[in-house]
């Protein structure tokens, strides 16, 4: 039996403030293009982390799904008609509901990171934010499980807030 690891308790680096309040103002997933704009506000004190970051035009944002509530082992997910194991899923309701995001940077004035494209509510607490890095982020020649299965035209088929 694998020892029982104590995590230290997470402490955000900043909160997201935008429009999208409710998970069906939001997009289901980020780079879509279908994702609104929206601030990143970094705690007060982490200002000299945000050095250098100017210069990437994509960031990734590793988030808590403050508004997720339980989690099934199993889902259907939104293009699909069949239900799948949640760890081949991007559903926000897990055992730790942590989300990841690749978003557009669009600007920075002093602790606030202007974004767009994003599937975060506003009062989403950010956990981490890291530079989309082409050479080593983008993988052409990923496969995508029973995703790259499954029609091109295959649109959502459900309302998603259900």
């Amino acid at each position: 039996m694998a020892p029982q690891l104590e995590l230290p308790p997470l402490r955000p680096i900043g909160v997201v403030r935008c429009e999208q309040r409710l998970h069906h103002d939001a997009p289901r997933q980020a780079g879509l293009g279908r994702g609104g704009r929206g601030e990143i506000h970094v705690r007060q004190g982490l200002q000299n982390c945000l050095q250098d970051l100017a210069g990437f035009s994509h960031v990734w944002v590793l988030f808590w799904c403050h508004l997720a509530r339980g989690f099934r082992q199993q889902v259907v997910p939104p293009r699909d008609t069949k239900k799948r194991g949640l760890f081949a899923t991007r559903a926000p309701q897990r055992p730790n509901p942590i989300g990841l995001s690749c978003v557009e940077l669009v600007r920075i004035e002093k602790r606030v990171l202007h974004i767009a494209d994003h599937d975060m509510l506003d009062g989403t607490p950010v956990l981490d934010i890291k530079p989309y890095i082409a050479y080593c982020d983008s993988v052409p020649n990923a496969r995508a499980g029973y995703v790259d299965r499954l029609p091109d035209d295959a649109g959502d088929h459900r309302a998603w807030w259900l």
